[in-house]
């Protein structure tokens, strides 16, 4: 199986075909899932994290793997389990005889991008020590705190929490994810696409990188540059602080949430080669961003029976719903 490059980012300096170079490199193994692929794209140029959700076997821990190579960044993978120690990730002092004195020797969380495989399945302890290095892009151990590099990209997978030996994810962890990608199914034509690739051996650990580090760096500073008129950006607070007057919502969104709705919004007008926001691209991304952040009342808890997916289907028409009934401000 050849795997045919696109255009490298490395030949352009245009922000916006680096960006769908970084997509079409993801794409060379992740089949029929566009959207999703440019949602995590879009989520990475904002400087957020990423949580992809789905049951085990849809391709989740793929299309990770796929970016983590098609960015061609030194990548750590962490499959959580129950006995995973928070010491697993963020690392810890080690005896060194030569120096007579402890050395803190880093952990996994020290790559540019991390996947942690099934987060759900390891315990809240652990859950937390990925809070710090998911906000503050530091670990604190022993008292000393440790910078992580530049850029750092957390990319978590989860099972549904009824599935054996998973913990549900706090409020607060869950809001560091900037999106919650919902991978769901895919055609029979795109399935059997996938099975003859990976039959042939195209697998994601194969892929050349098509954008290097530094590339990204300047993609993310780019972002920053893309601008947001005023009534955008009141459509942004206005779409987030409907989630905490929603009488069918216990627990909004908060200004964090507002913040990477609008840094998401530069990052999709980017992606699409505007130099400014519209309503539309902040629209489009109030599922994605907002719904896994919302903590609906009991009796709109669950969609149709009590279960994960239900919950998670709750949120997304909750968050959908919020769209509908927000106003687009005429002067852009």
């Amino acid at each position: 199986m050849s795997h045919a490059l696109p255009e490298t980012a490395r030949s352009t300096t245009d922000p916006a075909s680096a960006a769908r170079a970084l997509v079409e490199g993801i794409e060379r193994v992740v089949r029929g899932r566009r959207q999703a692929v440019e949602l995590l794209v879009t989520a990475v140029l904002a400087r957020g994290h990423v949580l992809i959700e789905d049951v085990p076997g849809s391709g989740k821990t793929t299309m990770a793997t796929a970016f983590a190579a098609s960015l061609g960044a030194d990548c750590a993978r962490v499959q959580a389990t129950a006995d995973l120690l928070p010491a697993d990730v963020t690392g810890s002092g080690m005896w060194d005889p030569a120096a007579e004195g402890f050395r803190f020797v880093p952990g996994p969380l020290f790559a540019p991008v991390v996947l942690v495989d099934e987060l759900n399945r390891t315990s809240p302890r652990t859950q937390s020590a990925f809070l710090e290095a998911m906000e503050e892009r530091a670990v604190t151990v022993d008292g000393v705190r440790h910078r992580l590099p530049d850029p750092f990209v957390l990319v978590a997978t989860q099972n549904p929490v009824e599935q054996h030996g998973t913990y549900p994810l706090p409020e607060g962890q869950l809001d560091r994810f900037a999106v919650r990608l919902v991978l769901g199914p895919i055609g029979e034509d795109v399935e059997r696409q996938v099975l003859r690739e990976q039959l042939a051996g195209n697998r994601p650990e194969a892929l050349s990188p098509v954008l290097a580090l530094s590339d990204l760096i300047g993609l993310q500073r780019a972002t920053t540059q893309v601008h947001v008129a005023e009534a955008t950006l009141d459509l942004a607070l206005r779409l987030t602080r409907a989630t905490r007057t929603d009488p069918r919502i216990v627990s909004g969104a908060g200004t964090r949430a507002a913040l990477t709705l609008v840094r998401c919004a530069q990052a999709r007008a980017l992606l699409g080669g505007r130099d400014h926001v519209l309503p539309e691209d902040v629209q489009a991304l109030v599922v994605p961003v907002l719904a896994h952040r919302l903590v609906p009342a009991e009796e709109h808890r669950f969609a149709d029976s009590p279960g994960t997916a239900s919950r998670t289907l709750a949120q997304e028409r909750l968050a959908a719903g919020l769209v509908a009934g927000t106003a687009v401000p005429i002067h852009r």
